[in-house]
């Protein structure tokens, strides 16, 4: 027999959903006629619209400021979002019940968490370290000491978690810390590795972090106003917002931003020199042929009034295209992965840390696969690819111990000897 409901009573399928946290949850999706979800068509589209571009400038404001204060703390920076990320992933398979029969067992997480960035940013860094203390003695013994032992270190670190998870199993809770442990993993593979190309791009110039970074955040900025005001086509199924006005609009703005922003970027000395020790100084460098501008002269037929008659461009212009495509046409990829892991979670964003965007990792989709590119760019395209003075200093530096260096300065200078007397 069934029970008798009220008016007062009525149970829905939103009434009925088990909500986290307070607003992250999402109701399943109800049919609507194709379009219903665009913004054009949000009654409440312009408050979202003043929260986010609140938030917004508060966060490009941010940004500005710690890419002036230079390397380390950009790198910094990067550390507290991959913080944020492994916080918010880790709380999505989180479950209360579990968890309060598995005191501690969140630690672990974090264990793990902290080995890899130890393993990552020590091999990143380790070359940098020694160039740092290269002219006190006892340091440069200390820092070879710790980066020769520093991937066992990791091992046992690493091995140490293991042992604790395996130890910390309790009956009945297998499926649950299994799944965990596999989860945590899957973390660590994906934050670790588009931060870790991250640092590296940085590391070698802050324009090769800038530039690739800037331009996901354009795009993204020019997708949501053009989408805002003339979206109309519904464009991928996993984000009903994302129209093709949208990525249509946001590609060609993305794709001027990036030649004229490359131009701007390339002339300051402080974003295209590599940073070769963890020093916070002001960087002079030869900028390379790639920073140094080319004139042209506008043809004879180009119409009077057009003001510029002479104008420069930098080489790395034309490479800066090729980063304007990728987070044109690629990169929104990744955001189209993330709304699908949100779907598959039924979670509307990944956090609520920055309001109107979501969570840290809702804002980090797309840089994660445009830092890898723009990496594997700068190393296909722009390094030499021939051994340079600089790469076997830095290889002695690095692998050699202070004696040694020395052995080989005293060798080096024999064979010259040799040779300059054998020439006359």
């Amino acid at each position: 027999m069934q029970k008798d409901t009220g008016s007062g009573g009525t149970s829905t399928p939103t009434a009925r959903l088990r909500r986290r946290r307070g607003s992250n949850e999402f109701p399943p999706e109800v049919d609507r006629a194709n379009g219903g979800n665009l913004l054009v068509n949000d009654n409440t589209k312009y408050k979202s619209m003043l929260i986010r571009t609140y938030s917004t400038v508060w966060m490009i404001g941010g940004f500005a400021l710690i890419i002036y204060m230079g390397h380390l703390y950009i790198w910094a920076m990067v550390v507290v979002i991959q913080i944020f990320m492994a916080k918010e992933l880790f709380n999505l398979l989180k479950k209360a019940h579990e968890d309060r029969h598995l005191p501690g067992f969140w630690l672990l997480n974090w264990h793990f968490f902290f080995t890899a960035m130890l393993f990552v940013y020590g091999r990143i860094l380790s070359q940098r370290l020694v160039n740092a203390v290269t002219m006190d003695k006892f340091l440069y013994k200390l820092v070879g000491r710790l980066n020769k032992y520093h991937m066992v270190t990791c091992y046992f670190l690493y091995i140490t978690g293991f042992m604790w998870f395996i130890l910390a199993l309790k009956k009945k809770m297998y499926k649950y810390q299994f799944g965990q442990y596999a989860w945590t993993h899957m973390i660590l593979i994906v934050v670790f590795t588009q931060s870790s190309f991250t640092v590296a791009n940085i590391f070698e110039g802050i324009f090769w972090f800038l530039l690739p970074a800037s331009l996901i955040v354009i795009n993204d900025i020019a997708a949501y106003i053009f989408g805002f005001f003339f979206g109309k086509t519904p464009l991928i199924k996993l984000s009903p917002k994302k129209t093709w006005e949208g990525f249509i609009g946001a590609s060609f703005t993305t794709m001027i931003s990036a030649f004229l922003m490359a131009n701007i970027l390339g002339r300051f000395q402080w974003l295209t020199c590599p940073r070769k020790d963890l020093s916070t100084g002001w960087l002079e460098c030869d900028p390379g042929s790639l920073f140094k501008p080319e004139y042209f002269t506008v043809p004879d037929w180009f119409p009077v009034w057009f003001p510029w008659r002479e104008f420069s461009i930098l080489p790395v212009q034309w490479h800066a295209l090729c980063l304007g495509l990728f987070a044109s046409i690629i990169a929104p990829f990744g955001g189209f992965f993330a709304s699908g892991f949100k779907r598959a979670f039924k979670i509307k964003d990944f956090g609520d840390s920055i309001p109107g965007h979501g969570g840290i990792t809702d804002r980090m989709d797309c840089q994660m696969v445009m830092a890898v590119f723009a990496y594997i760019y700068h190393q296909s395209f722009i390094v030499p690819q021939s051994l340079s003075i600089e790469m076997i200093m830095d290889q002695i530096l690095v692998n050699l111990p202070f004696e040694e260096q020395q052995a080989l300065y005293m060798k080096l200078g024999q064979l010259i000897m040799e040779r300059q007397f054998g020439e006359s």
